[in-house]
């Protein structure tokens, strides 16, 4: 006789097995929390489309074709209502556009090129669907839904069309999101699945850009129009190659398609060549676009649940998303056989097999790179042979490099604090030698941004305002760096470089006004500037702010900045000042957002200003400020951002005082407390240890820290290091209203 009620059994607790695998499953995907939304309104300057951790690929729709509006900055804004099609490239917060490389747009109908406007189509929010590595949109005026994801160098499409005799597929190899630069494109069909093509752009942000890319369709192309124009009937030699020289290239593939036909796309690209492109196309094999959506999601899961949150949901989505932001770049952009295209616009090969570029370093030294060193030390590795790579092309380390080459934006070369943290963590332990040289040569020879010799940089003791452009900025900055510089010629160099270094360090006290108590121009003559402002902005003297928000930039040095001003009373009166000093702003603030009195969280340069407090023994008002700034100027929707999120380090700022620290000096290995927004924080560390923050008593009031204990001992300094994170341990906070 059958045993029914063993079988049901067995079957009853399969089923429970199910279950618990799929709620185990749901429990750890912390993807549901990532909303790519977040900051693609306001000043953010993100974009929603796919793109996977430190991806070569950014797949995304674009609002327009000429941008001209600052806020397009990524190719999309969400007060848009329009999209011309999807491109592969975008940038991540910055304040600057460029990219937008191989516009494809869906279309029905003869011809999308008798008007380019018939390509434009209407599109609602609510057809509209952004998530880690996947994004979907209804375009109204074709009826075609479509679908994106990812991997690193593949974009992959899927359009869902309706039926027609007239369904095209427009590739635009010109598309960029920026106006009035020349470029050098071709198309051409290889067989009747296959188009390949290349784009030369420049005089934009990245002076000269190359991108080759292969184009293949799962269904067969019927027809094919393509329409170029000449500029010149002879070739031009780039890396030994010829090809026609033209602009305005496009090409339009034509389907038959039955209602609620799939076509689907893939687009692989490389800055080396071709055949690189081709070799690309290997990421994704096959045409099952959710396995491509689930291997996006699994792999940014993997990177994200690097830490661990519990607490209130909204926060969840804020802080995951946050990640998110901040591993979007640098982008990893050498191919599968190592090579890239450097800042001499030669062919190199990397020596690790890796080479990162959109190192937007004047934001990210300050939070996003430390947190690396936390959660993806391996990675930080791979970054600094970037840097010093670029070094060996260019000559010196990097300012803001895109696509491999230096554009020269912001001031400074802020590598040297990002490679200093990593060589005093231990985390980078070889070529310190090399390192240490190439920021001997970035802060004392004469390069873009940086005249250290023509200047008298060395016998002055300061930038001077009528010599150069950002003075007070340039010295501050300087000033850190050289900081950083000795701390590496301790390591690598000899004492006499060590003292060379620290005395440069103390440069910031020669623009010291005493009378005003803030940071000033001052000229060759030594003379302040009269008549100066020091609440305007972009007044010539300071970069993208003003004095107030400046005056703090010693995060090497804070103690001997309070110094300055004679008494410690007198000094926490200026810093007070700086969040209570009326808002309003003259000049060019677009910025300078996020104000708290003269304080702008919009902007990195006050990230730190509010953990000084820590260093005149008034923790309680950095705890306030930093709640206060959390809850205010971070949120769950597309304005989520106050700022520019400037390729994570908006992000980067959320994600660390989350936990309840932040580093002041980004280069020295130590965390200043500020104050917990979880009530368990458990970061995973890459050595299979695990560092766990608690928040007892924690809610929404009881946002001031009563007692710290780090590892069961009293923290009454406000400070912890590194090295206890990568030790493991438990850093147990109790918390109070009061």
């Amino acid at each position: 006789m059958i045993n029914y009620m063993k079988y049901f059994n067995l079957v009853f607790l399969f089923a429970l097995i199910l279950v618990h695998l799929k709620l185990q499953s749901q429990t750890n995907d912390f993807t549901k929390y990532i909303n790519p939304m977040i900051g693609t309104g306001g000043h953010g300057h993100v974009f929603p489309g796919p793109t996977m951790p430190f991806g070569k690929v950014q797949l995304s729709p674009d609002n327009r074709y000429n941008f001209t509006d600052w806020d397009w900055c990524s190719g999309y804004h969400y007060s848009d209502t329009v999209i011309v099609g999807f491109s592969h490239t975008h940038l991540s917060g910055t304040g600057v556009s460029d990219l937008g490389d191989i516009l494809i747009t869906p279309y029905i109908g003869k011809s999308g090129f008798e008007n380019e406007k018939n390509l434009i189509s209407n599109f609602s929010h609510q057809d509209e669907k952004a998530e880690a590595g996947y994004y979907k949109v209804f375009l109204k005026k074709p009826q075609v839904t479509a679908e994106l994801t990812a991997s690193n160098s593949v974009g992959f499409h899927q359009y869902t069309f309706p039926a027609s005799d007239y369904s095209k597929i427009i590739i635009d190899a010109n598309h960029k999101i920026y106006n009035g630069l020349s470029t050098e494109s071709q198309l051409k069909l290889e067989n009747d699945s296959t188009i390949s093509g290349y784009r030369i752009s420049t005089n934009g942000w990245a002076k000269v850009r190359k991108i080759y890319f292969v184009i293949k369709f799962s269904k067969k192309i019927e027809t094919y129009t393509t329409v170029f124009k000449n500029w010149e009937n002879k070739n031009i030699i780039w890396q030994n190659s010829p090809f026609v020289r033209s602009e305005n290239v496009k090409m339009e593939v034509g389907f038959k398609t039955k209602k609620d036909e799939k076509i689907k796309v893939k687009v692989s690209i490389s800055m080396v060549d071709l055949p690189n492109a081709l070799d690309n196309q290997n990421e994704i094999q096959d045409w099952d676009f959710e396995k491509s959506v689930n291997n996006a999601k699994k792999e940014w899961n993997n990177y994200i649940s690097k830490i661990k949150v519990d607490g209130d949901e909204t926060k969840k989505t804020i802080f995951y998303t946050a990640m998110y932001h901040a591993l979007i770049a640098p982008n990893q952009l050498a191919d599968t056989d190592g090579r890239y295209t450097g800042p001499d616009y030669n062919i190199h090969k990397s020596k690790t097999g890796n080479y990162y570029s959109t190192f937007s370093l004047w934001d990210t030294y300050r939070g996003n790179h430390p947190l690396y060193t936390i959660i993806i030390p391996s990675k930080v590795k791979d970054m600094v042979n970037s840097m010093v790579e670029h070094y060996n092309y260019n000559g010196y380390l990097p300012m803001w490099t895109l696509w491999g080459t230096e554009n020269h934006c912001m001031i400074a070369n802020h590598a040297i604090p990002v490679i200093t943290d990593a060589y005093l963590k231990g985390i980078v332990t070889t070529g310190g030698k090399e390192a240490f040289e190439a920021m001997k040569v970035s802060s004392t020879i004469d390069h873009p941004g940086s005249p250290w010799l023509s200047t008298k940089y060395d016998s002055r003791g300061y930038y001077a305002c009528n010599l150069i452009h950002e003075s007070v900025s340039r010295t501050l900055e300087s000033a850190y760096n050289d900081w950083c510089v000795a701390q590496m010629a301790r390591l690598y160099g000899t004492q006499t470089e060590v003292d060379y270094f620290l005395k440069r360090s103390n440069f910031y006290k020669n623009i010291f006004n005493p009378t005003e108590g803030l940071m000033w121009p001052k000229d060759e003559n030594g003379n302040w500037l009269k008549d100066y402002n020091p609440s305007k902005v972009s007044s010539g003297h300071v970069t993208e702010g003003n004095s107030w928000q400046y005056n703090w930039s010693v995060q090497h040095d804070p103690e001997s900045l309070f110094a300055l001003y004679g008494t410690k009373q007198k000094a926490i009166q200026k810093l007070d000042s700086t969040f209570l000093e009326s808002n309003k702003l003259t000049g060019d603030a677009a910025d300078v957002t996020g104000l708290i009195g003269q304080y702008a969280h919009g902007n990195e340069p006050s990230h730190h200003i509010a953990y000084l407090y820590n260093y005149l023994d008034l923790p309680k008002k950095t705890q306030f400020l930093i709640n206060k700034i959390r809850n205010e100027q971070y949120r769950n929707n597309p304005n989520g951002l106050t700022g520019n999120e400037d390729c994570g380090q908006m992000s980067a700022w959320y994600i660390l005082s989350s936990m309840g620290f932040y580093p002041v000096n980004p280069a020295s290995g130590v965390y200043n407390i500020g104050t917990p927004a979880f009530s368990k924080v458990e970061i995973m560390l890459e050595n299979g240890k695990s560092f766990i923050i608690k928040a007892n008593n924690l809610t929404e009031k009881n946002v001031f820290i009563k007692s710290i204990k780090l590892n069961g001992k009293e923290l009454k300094n406000y400070k912890f290091t590194h090295q206890d994170i990568v030790n493991g341990g438990n850093l147990d906070f109790e918390m109070t209203s009061k």
